[in-house]
């Protein structure tokens, strides 16, 4: 498999949070938005609704493409459909045509985890979990950054305009994929009908992809049950907060995007399990002091931080773990992955209002800190059933149990796709 380019991992990076901005940076101006179209504002209200849906579609119907088409053309594909969907919603003479342009930036803003997935593909040896890493907090920035972005850029220039900005970073984007990821189609035994056919039973093949679905739904049920409750809680009295003062608190989240960079790190080394239970535990330490109360910014800020943190570790981790299941079908268990992981946080999505109305924000918090245990009760189950541990580990036992000529290891429930050579001349016979 061709490596990528001299950068072509940042590329990718800033591919994917670009994309995936464009499903949150109009959220700040729908007010602005319903005015302009005359519409009422639950109408425009369902524009966040339309970029999900489009979204979990592109990942269950094009995200199975990375296995069948070649970066360059996948990826400079997508990017054009998504700046062609921006400039039609930037024109929109009403709310019909806005939310169908939405549908359709929702399934190319999928080609984020589109870029995840052939980074992890293209990795040197060893480095897949830092290039997936890499990706991951590229898309972090984005989801972080795209609402002030959003907003700013809608104060400067109008909704119109600031699409029209996003529409030219997507363009760009196309042109230089088109320029500098791999031209090499990948092999694959399916067809693209077959492949879509094939993913359910993936479940069933796989049961680390169950294992990871289930402790992925549950971090992201509670990142997004405490997400959305907190905005409603702060927005109540006796706090009573503006928007603007609201949002602020999203700006907690910076831990978490600057550990991803660790995180592919540690996975490399330690494997995924290790890193995915401690990661879940530390965003379970953040729930517990956001559970204190919220008459305490610093408190709040700081719980916010070991949440986000752990949460974006996790989900790096974990999708490395995906990938590393079987390389060559990456792009079809990613959309397994994460059609099943958006479905579940959806839920918490929903349920946020109901469970902090009937059981406050005590209530709220301990349904989430319950779920991360749950999570972490996973990966430590995980962790002792001897398929991971990290290359060291493999190589270890390879040079205690044989004198062969050479040895080699395919890490299959592994984080790296590398082979391990060991040579006779190096190993030690065990008597």
């Amino acid at each position: 498999m061709r490596p990528l380019p001299r950068g072509g991992t940042f590329l990718l990076a800033a591919i994917a949070g670009t994309a995936i901005a464009n499903n949150y940076a109009l959220q700040p101006a729908l007010t602005i938005v319903a005015a302009d179209l005359d519409v009422p504002l639950s109408v425009i209200g369902l524009v966040p609704t339309a970029a999900l849906a489009g979204c979990m579609a592109g990942f269950a119907l094009l995200l199975p493409l990375t296995d069948h088409l070649a970066p360059n053309r996948l990826v400079a594909a997508q990017l054009t459909a998504l700046a062609a969907a921006l400039a039609l919603a930037a024109a929109a003479p009403g709310a019909t045509v806005l939310l169908a342009a939405y549908l359709v930036i929702g399934a190319a803003a999928g080609v984020a985890a589109q870029a995840g997935s052939i980074a992890g593909r293209h990795a040197p040896p060893g480095r897949s979990g830092r290039s997936v890493a890499t990706v991951a907090a590229g898309m972090s920035a984005g989801i972080l950054l795209s609402r002030m972005v959003g907003g700013t850029l809608t104060d400067l220039l109008g909704w119109r305009r600031m699409l029209l900005v996003f529409a030219a970073l997507a363009l760009l984007g196309a042109i230089a994929t088109a320029a500098l990821l791999p031209g090499q189609r990948p092999h694959s035994r399916l067809g693209y009908r077959a492949t879509l056919t094939s993913l359910p039973p993936l479940l069933r093949q796989h049961p680390q992809l169950r294992s990871a679905v289930a402790t992925g739904g549950l971090w992201y049920f509670a990142f997004n049950l405490t997400w959305v409750a907190l905005g409603l809680a702060l927005a109540q009295p006796p706090h009573s907060l503006a928007p603007t003062a609201i949002g602020l608190y999203s700006l907690a989240g910076l831990l978490g995007f600057a550990v991803l960079p660790v995180t592919g790190r540690l996975v490399d080394r330690y494997g995924a399990h290790a890193v995915i239970t401690t990661a879940v535990l530390a965003a379970a330490a953040g729930t517990a002091l956001l559970a204190t109360g919220l008459n305490s910014p610093p408190v709040v800020a700081a719980g916010l931080a070991l949440f986000d943190a752990g949460c974006f570790a996790a989900q790096a981790a974990n999708q490395s773990r995906v990938i590393a299941l079987d390389p060559q079908r990456s792009g079809s268990l990613s959309s397994v992955y994460l059609v099943l992981y958006f479905t579940i946080g959806a839920i918490g999505t929903g349920l946020a209002a109901p469970v902090l109305d009937t059981f406050g924000w005590r209530g709220t918090t301990g349904t989430a800190l319950v779920a991360l245990l749950l999570a972490a009760v996973l990966g430590l189950k995980g962790r002792g059933s001897g398929r991971d541990g990290g290359p060291a580990r493999e190589v270890r036992a390879a040079m205690s149990v044989t004198p062969r000529n050479v040895v080699a290891i395919d890490q299959h429930h592994g984080e790296t796709d590398a082979w391990v050579r060991v040579s006779k001349r190096t190993a030690t016979p065990q008597n």
